[in-house]
């Protein structure tokens, strides 16, 4: 698990989804598979809920994820190039 600590440059939630997208290129989240609730995800990388909420935003920007209101945050099928 990447070091979220503030010594670098870059923004925890930078930081975070590229965490995350690295898993998700990785094939270790697999086109389709439900994200963990983002409170939960938020405990499980050391960082706080707000920043979760930023990274889910970026990784919807950049295709990789879907949240569908009430369900859940999927990772894209099909991925983007």
């Amino acid at each position: 698990m990447p070091d979220f600590t503030a010594d670098s440059p870059t923004p925890v939630y930078v930081r975070a989804a590229d965490y995350l997208t690295a898993l998700i290129r990785s094939g270790e989240l697999a086109p389709g598979s439900r994200l963990t609730p983002e409170r939960e995800l938020a405990s499980n990388l050391g960082v706080s809920y707000d920043t979760i909420r930023r990274m889910t935003a970026l990784l919807r920007e950049r295709g990789l994820i879907v949240t569908v209101h009430g369900r859940g945050t999927y990772v894209s099928d099909p991925l983007p190039p």
